[in-house]
């Protein structure tokens, strides 16, 4: 996932190179949590479940090794692709310690960053809020909104 413009110049200037050092020097082109390969067409079932193609085994989406599924199962399998990016340990863009990044596929990262991109997802949603009170007046009254308004 590309940086957002805003968020450019908390990064260093060569995080490219740092983030391929970390996602295939260190990581081999793997996730390191789950253990999906970068940029590579995988079997993955409805339930996470998928199967690694090096090990000859079906793995958890946690990377475990998980049983082999049956027919009802194997029908929901679709191919997917996964991509490796560079992630923040602690989710500070400023902290580019080796030891505070973490090579994770979408999968993985979106997972790592879910209850920091929920309280954004609050924050954005009452900001909205806050606007419509100031340029029209009770914006929640307006627009039917009260229930959520009850935090």
């Amino acid at each position: 996932m590309p940086i957002r413009p805003e968020m450019r110049w908390y990064y260093p200037i060569d995080w490219p190179v740092l983030s391929a050092a970390i996602r295939f020097g260190r990581a081999n082109g793997r996730c390191e949590r789950c253990g999906r390969p970068h940029g590579q067409a995988i079997r993955q079932l409805h339930d996470g479940r998928w199967f690694d193609e090096a090990a000859t085994a079906w793995r958890g989406d946690d990377g475990a090794p998980a049983l082999w599924p049956d027919i009802e199962a194997y029908a929901t399998i679709q191919m997917k692709t996964y991509h490796l990016s560079a992630a923040h340990i602690d989710h500070d863009p400023t902290n580019s310690a080796w030891s505070n990044l973490k090579a994770l596929c979408q999968r993985c990262h979106l997972q790592h960053d879910r209850a920091n991109n929920q309280a954004n997802r609050y924050w954005r949603y009452r900001a909205r809020f806050a606007l419509g009170d100031f340029w029209a007046g009770d914006y929640a009254k307006l627009t039917g909104h009260q229930a959520h308004l009850t935090r």
